[in-house]
């Protein structure tokens, strides 16, 4: 009876890998499923709706609400639209400017989180009111151009925002929810969009963030 020769050595490697494989995906799944343990929000990361990615929250930069807070609000939520002006003549390029409160003191992530949710409030704001608005597909389609100034008050951002509303702008002011860095409802940024000598009218003056 002949004897079996030994496998070589490339089958010997490719059979490892093979195998490496194998177990790496069942282990990956078994993390994503919890086989394994997790580790929960108290350790920093939190699991992202819908995807449940694992997401790493830095303690300064989020405005993640806890189970029973409410988010940041905008002003003026009961508006009606009514003061919009759709700027239908108008082919001039439009512009969101973001007015961000100098005096809270906020962080640099601070600032981001509430300048998104002022870019949010404008667009959801005309989504609602003005769906089809001109105005809104121009800033689209012209990249949604953003400009970040500075503000030192509360009383600013009021003013700001009258003059804006009354030249027909969309214009919201975002409160904070209390949560990180700042006193709850204090008022953080003001989001004014629309076509850009308009906006200029009411923000021209402000020097940049």
């Amino acid at each position: 009876m002949s004897e079996k020769t030994p496998p070589s050595l490339a089958a010997v490697a490719v059979s490892s890998i093979l195998l490496g494989l194998l177990a790496g995906y069942f282990i990956g799944q078994g993390s994503s499923i919890g086989v394994f343990g997790g580790v929960g929000s108290a350790g920093g990361v939190k699991k992202s709706w819908p995807n449940s990615y694992d997401v790493k929250v830095h303690a300064d930069s989020s405005d993640e609400a806890d189970d029973e807070g409410e988010g940041d609000e905008e002003t003026g939520e009961d508006g009606d639209g009514t003061e919009l002006n759709s700027f239908q003549d108008s082919n001039e390029e439009v512009k969101l400017v973001l007015v961000v409160r100098t005096d809270l003191g906020m962080g640099k992530g601070k600032i981001a989180a509430q300048c998104s949710h002022a870019t949010l409030a404008c667009y959801k704001y005309l989504i609602n009111h003005v769906p089809s608005a001109p105005l809104l597909k121009r800033w689209e389609w012209g990249g949604q151009a953003k400009i970040a100034l500075q503000a030192k008050s509360e009383e600013e951002l009021q003013t700001l925002q009258a003059q804006a509303m009354s030249l027909g702008l969309c214009a919201r002011i975002i409160h904070d929810a209390g949560r990180t860095q700042i006193a709850a409802g204090s008022a953080t940024v003001l989001g004014v969009l629309g076509p850009k000598s308009v906006v200029d009218q009411v923000t021209g003056h402000l020097k940049l963030l």
